[in-house]
């Protein structure tokens, strides 16, 4: 779904990847992680043309990034920063862009869908009619998420997404991230993020190093997801429409 092949990464003259690959398979959730500044969020940012490659060359969904391809490659994955533009005065109007744009207008999104999603990810009703400038960065990325699964998306790049959440609001974005039909590529510091994705990657040196994991360690993290999800599910019905 996802690969890099002998990629070179350099950013402002600094080397942060030289020569590494890494696969990532359909439905598969890897987490990559090291030291602040070796490369871990331009690394995303490379996915999606936003940072070029020195060498080397990335695939998405079969398709190559080029110049030419870039627009159809940022078309089929949702790449949520650490504090996402969202490209309008107010959140309603947000997460209604995409559908003003040809491509999209035919399929607008109706409010019960909204009102659903807004719902499932922690969001009052009441966003969506508050300026996109007076709201917190953890909602902007949930209001980037919502918008992206009313696109259909299913490849998602995550930068540390969870790292501004309460409890109720981690489980409820990664009850949407971890389905089985996303393909997902995450930065995150998040012990229980990091628990329940099926890799950990490391950036070592420049290079991309897997980090083992044993089949106990698999069992747990799939207990931490099961929890989450269950937790998520019970807050919900329990309050409500909870920030």
């Amino acid at each position: 779904m996802i690969d890099f092949k002998n990629i070179t990464l350099q950013v402002r003259q600094q080397t942060l990847l030289d020569g590494t690959t890494l696969h990532i398979a359909d439905g598969e959730k890897v987490v990559v992680r090291g030291a602040s500044g070796c490369g871990k969020s331009s690394l995303l940012k490379s996915t999606v043309g936003a940072i070029p490659l020195a060498t080397g060359s990335v695939c998405a969904d079969g398709v190559e990034l080029s110049p030419e391809t870039v627009s159809d490659i940022r078309a089929r994955i949702a790449f949520i920063g650490q504090e996402p533009v969202l490209g309008a005065e107010h959140v309603r109007d947000a997460i209604l862009l995409p559908f003003t744009f040809k491509v999209h207008s035919a399929n607008p999104p109706g409010e019960d869908r909204i009102l659903e999603l807004l719902e499932r990810l922690h969001l009052p009703s009441a966003i969506l009619e508050k300026p996109c400038k007076r709201i917190s960065g953890g909602e902007k990325q949930r209001i980037a998420i919502l918008r992206a699964l009313l696109l259909d998306k299913t490849i998602f790049l995550a930068d540390e997404v969870t790292s501004a959440l309460d409890p109720e609001s981690r489980a409820a974005v990664m009850t949407e991230l971890f389905r089985p039909d996303i393909t997902l590529l995450s930065v995150s510091h998040d012990p229980e993020w990091i628990a329940a994705c099926d890799r950990t990657v490391e950036i070592q040196n420049t290079k991309l190093q897997e980090i083992s994991r044993q089949g106990a360690q698999k069992t747990q993290e799939k207990q931490v997801l099961s929890s989450l999800r269950s937790f998520a599910a019970n807050k919900t019905r329990r309050d409500g429409h909870d920030c």
